[in-house]
């Protein structure tokens, strides 16, 4: 089977596997589509509140019920560097909703948190919840129902899977996503990573680490690595939720400007009241959400996507499995290096080709569906190009190269940088679990070497800095799930781990939590399913055990007799202190209704 068979073969089996959830979805679509919204039908009392604060003319457009009100749901916050440009966006919004003969309004905000803020702080225990946190903050500002359509301004970890899970909760309603775009290049990031090499081995201070970082997290935008932000913005563009070419433009520029009006026009374009009507529950489907998954792979993602893209398809009466990502990548080549995946930031990574080169050499391998429904029209063909600034603040549109401009970042299907994907699924009798290899070198995607269990972060980092790691060893950090904590990002294990492994050591990780888009060069099997607090055999693991992970063949395993795990007692760690503080009390419910990693994580019901 070719990869182009195999990509069609898992798109169908998802097609079946999904059919009665996917129809009873879209029968809920169609209904509400049906009903429409009716401004005019409101009650006098309802629809004054709805449009109090508008001005004069806004007031007689929304009390006609004549034309299309545009609803934006903003992340805006001016801590977050990636989300304090979006301040600017909704009198943009506005401007531009007026010049097309509609309305726009602010329909609500959602909140968004900094994983890179809050790295090995309490409040990292709230970050995969607050996913669908915002998603049901999205549901209340559109419950209103005063809207024709929804734009969504968001762009970090768990901010954009949030929103997509409220757009496609509001199938019926089209729905366009507005990026920011990501801050321009700094520091470069191997240098930082180095610098925080140095500081985990005490070779360097505070200051000069603060200093390394001030330079690469510099300005408005994303940060410039190729993390869980900037894979949010590579997907909805794959997906067609993003107007072409726009996902990588820097903020602040007039092309940044113009891209934000066009879409808020071509929101207003595909509305009931137009000739194009969208519904975004009938435009996102299963060749949309492989789509998703094969750009993933394609260009070496991030790992929380084999979490986040379950739990946006299941909005969508999906069903996607690991097995289907797993498999899709083995398919895919990868065809991009953007740190950690190699040197290039995603500037580097735009100024090469970016997404329109990336969507076109899918497109002319049969990796990608190309007939698929978009925010743009018909087909994904339309997002094989790049964007420039036309006259009088207009974007034009220009038919991506067939070459890349820096062939180090953007390879070719034909000759790829590896060739399958940056994602792999691990299974054995620790269960499942996910790695991502496009960072690890070959010759390190195998390790077998006794564990050495930790149940946090911190406990490894003390081992660390008291000189007793330095060996070869699997390091299983433990009661990190949703259940158990909210299922925190490890990061502070990157630098220990790093300058172990460049000790010459062999070093891996084996955990129940999330590493997220900035895994890099040590392999780590991350993920794993069940978690220890849900009856997994991560929990039985003892010191010295010895453990097999091998991302070439796809396994996990402990070498221990099943009898001897079977008879072990499982200790569970007090969990105290992960109830209370920083907000988590809030959470109580939330980690006791989360769902595995493989199925989303979600506190959401089938």
């Amino acid at each position: 089977m070719t990869a182009a068979q195999t990509i069609r073969a898992v798109t169908q089996r998802i097609r079946e596997r999904s059919k009665a959830g996917r129809e009873a979805y879209l029968a809920r679509v169609d209904e509400a589509a049906a009903r429409g919204v009716h401004r005019a039908q409101l009650g006098c009392a309802n629809l004054a509140h709805g449009f109090a604060a508008c001005n004069a003319g806004d007031k007689a457009a929304l009390a006609g019920d004549a034309v299309p009100n545009l609803g934006i749901i903003t992340a805006y916050n001016d801590m977050l560097s990636a989300h304090q440009p979006l301040e600017s966006f909704p009198a943009l919004i506005r401007q531009a909703a007026r010049e097309a003969g509609g309305v726009a309004q602010v329909a609500g905000g959602v909140p968004a948190m900094c994983d890179g803020v809050t790295q090995g702080q309490p409040g990292m225990e709230l970050s995969l919840f607050s996913r669908d946190v915002i998603a049901m903050a999205a549901a209340i500002g559109l419950s209103h129902n005063m809207f024709d359509a929804a734009v969504f301004l968001g762009v970090c970890d768990k901010i954009v899977p949030g929103l997509t899970i409220a757009a496609l909760t509001f199938g019926h309603l089209p729905a366009v996503f507005i990026p920011a775009g990501p801050m321009t290049s700094g520091l470069p990031n191997d240098e930082k990573a180095r610098v925080r090499q140095l500081h985990a081995e005490g070779k360097v201070g505070r200051a000069e680490l603060l200093e390394a970082e001030s330079k690469s997290y510099h300005g408005p935008g994303t940060c410039t690595f190729y993390g869980t932000a900037n894979s949010n913005q590579m997907l909805m563009e794959i997906m067609g939720l993003h107007t072409p070419g726009s996902s990588f433009i820097n903020p602040g520029t007039p092309l940044r400007d113009a891209l934000t009006k066009e879409a808020a026009k071509r929101a207003l374009a595909i509305t009931q009241s137009g000739n194009e009507f969208t519904p975004v529950g009938r435009m996102i489907d299963e060749r949309s959400i492989v789509n998703g998954v094969v750009g993933l792979n394609a260009t070496g993602g991030s790992t929380n996507h084999t979490i986040h893209l379950i739990a946006m398809a299941a909005a969508a009466g999906i069903r996607l499995t690991w097995q289907d990502i797993s498999d899709i990548s083995d398919a895919t080549p990868l065809i991009a290096r953007v740190y950690p995946n190699g040197l290039a930031d995603v500037n580097h990574f735009h100024a090469a080709g970016g997404m329109g080169y990336l969507i076109g050499q899918l497109l002319s391998a049969g990796l990608l569906h190309e007939d698929v429904r978009t925010v743009w029209g018909e087909g994904l063909d339309a997002y094989a190009i790049e964007p420039r600034l036309g006259e009088n603040g207009t974007v034009l549109r220009e038919r991506a190269p067939d070459t890349a401009h820096d062939p180090k970042v953007l390879s070719t299907v034909a000759a790829p940088f590896q060739p399958t994907g940056g994602l792999c699924v691990l299974r054995g009798n620790l269960g499942e679990a996910v790695i991502k290899v496009s960072a690890v070198k070959p010759e390190r995607q195998a390790i077998t070497a006794p564990a050495l269990v930790f149940d946090s972060q911190e406990a490894l980092q003390a081992a660390f800095k008291a000189g007793e790691l330095n060996r070869d060893f699997v390091a299983v950090i433990r009661y990190q799930g949703p259940k158990a904590n909210g299922m925190p990002e490890l990061h502070k294990l990157t630098p220990p781990l790093g300058v172990l492994q460049d000790r010459g050591y062999k070093v891996a990780l084996v955990t129940d939590g999330r590493m997220s888009g900035a895994s890099g060069k040590v392999p780590a099997a991350i993920h794993v399913t069940p978690e220890a607090l849900d009856g997994g055999m991560i929990a039985r693991i003892r010191d010295g055990d010895m453990i097999a992970l091998d991302a070439r063949a796809g396994t996990l395993e402990i070498l221990v007799d099943a009898g001897e795990l079977a008879a072990r007692a499982v200790e569970t760690p007090d969990l105290s202190g992960n109830e209370h503080g920083m907000g988590r009390e809030l959470f109580a419910s939330f980690r006791h209704a989360a769902g595995r990693a493989d199925a989303g994580a979600t506190v959401f019901g089938p």
